[in-house]
């Protein structure tokens, strides 16, 4: 048994991490929120900005809704591929500047984008940019789990996420309108402007870490982690179903304008950009996450999410406007419920190298917005709407399957650990019994 004093140093101890600690009422806790909220806005205002032009750069470039897809796969794609190398260096230099640094050079690159003379050099931009944003998602979910009380993380992550939902609206609702009076370039550029206000509060406002301390850039460390990571069944489940969550949100998002644009409905540019209000559900949907995962636990939450954005995709099916419109503010509230649930599921599960776990959910999940939006884009070319429904129904059915998997594992689990203990009573009352 350790000695008084050890117990009482470790429980000082615990209290002072405690206190450094943010949460809802501790100094420091609202300005943390604005500033990844700010940050959420430009992530997602810049890296889907293109999205709502598509017909615009189709109709300028001469190029079919595939192709002008790339715009956004691109950007996401990129993402993928430089959230885990990026978040490495979070690990090293810390992750205040590492998202500092890609914010800043995800600007510099959004005022260069509408002067792109052509689709190539519009793509390989785009690119860059989704890159130097890499620096962002992971690195923000690692600060918020090494910052914030653990009970008040999925709030606290629901916000971020709540930031990147505002960032999609009023992205694509910017260049909408901008587009139809001065062109599609003009659009991006006020995109751009709009995302150096918010990088400027995001420095401005984001506190210094108390809680960070710097790690090893040693590849073969960070090759251990990832290797750690990707066996973890649960974390493994996580991932799959960020993708496949994103994969249904890339899909549809990325074609509904084309088909807002033709008959029945021949809506114009602005109007067709003005339809992402429905973000705005999103924003409360990841805000109620945990108030969700309070009372129907982390399973029960994904169900109604995925329950959620199925009924979403039946419904805009219909030739209605009205009804297509519902089944966007469904789809769009079980998506990001979905995605604050599994993103705050994982910083939760892992232990150590949180900031690599966060970002292979990152990648798994930009990969599916990248894989969902050229996906989404060749089934609505092969079978219209419906065929893109029908790719979004698929990749709920994925989720479904994976939840379900999960919740038996859990269960025979529990079980094992029930019947594990069962002995040991048994045991433990046998040999009582043998001293008597």
């Amino acid at each position: 048994m350790p000695p008084a004093s050890t117990k009482a140093s470790t429980t000082v101890g615990a209290a002072s991490q405690s206190s450094r600690l943010l949460a809802p009422g501790v100094p420091g806790y609202r300005r943390m929120s604005f500033a990844l909220f700010a940050a959420g806005v430009a992530t997602f205002a810049l890296l889907y900005s293109t999205q709502a032009l598509l017909p615009a750069v189709s109709a300028d470039f001469g190029v079919s809704a595939s192709a002008a897809s790339w715009t956004v796969s691109a950007a996401t794609g990129a993402l993928a591929l430089f959230v885990l190398p990026l978040s490495a260096l979070s690990e090293r230099f810390g992750r205040r500047s590492v998202m500092t640094a890609s914010l800043v050079i995800a600007v510099l690159v959004a005022l260069l984008i509408p002067f792109a003379p052509n689709l190539e050099w519009l793509v390989a931009l785009r690119a860059v940019q989704g890159a130097a944003l890499a620096g962002l998602p992971a690195s923000a979910m690692a600060y918020l789990a090494e910052e914030v009380r653990p009970k008040a993380l999925v709030a606290a992550i629901g916000l971020f996420v709540a930031g990147n939902s505002i960032g999609g609206m009023s992205g694509r609702i910017v260049t909408g309108w901008v587009a139809q009076l001065w062109g599609w370039r003009a659009g991006l550029g006020a995109v751009g402007l709009m995302a150096v206000v918010c990088a400027l509060v995001f420095r401005a406002m984001l506190p210094k870490a108390r809680n960070f301390t710097p790690g090893s850039l040693s590849p073969r460390t960070l090759a251990r982690t990832v290797r750690g990571h990707l066996a973890d069944p649960l974390l493994m489940r996580l991932y799959a179903i960020g993708a496949l969550f994103m994969t249904v949100f890339g899909a549809v998002y990325t074609v509904i304008g084309y088909r807002l644009v033709e008959a029945p409905f021949s809506l114009p540019q602005g109007v067709v950009g003005s339809i992402f209000l429905v973000y705005l559900v999103g924003t409360v949907s990841s805000a109620a996450a945990g108030k969700l995962v309070a009372r129907l636990g982390r399973r029960g939450a994904l169900y109604l999410a995925v329950a959620t954005t199925a009924a979403g995709l039946l419904l805009s099916l219909a030739e209605s406007l009205a009804a297509v419109l519902a089944g966007l503010v469904l789809i769009t509230a079980g998506f990001f419920a979905g995605h604050a649930v599994a993103s705050s599921s994982v910083s939760r599960t892992a232990k150590t190298g949180r900031a690599q776990a966060s970002a292979l959910y990152q990648s798994a999940y930009y990969l599916g917005s990248s894989v969902g939006g050229t996906l989404g884009a060749v089934a609505f070319h092969a079978g219209g709407w419906a065929g893109t429904v029908l790719l979004g129904l698929l990749a709920v059915l994925g989720v479904v399957s994976i939840t379900l998997y999960g919740t038996r594992v859990a269960r025979a689990e529990q079980r094992a650990h029930q019947r594990a203990e069962q002995r040991s009573e048994h045991r433990m009352l046998v040999a009582a019994s043998a001293q008597r």
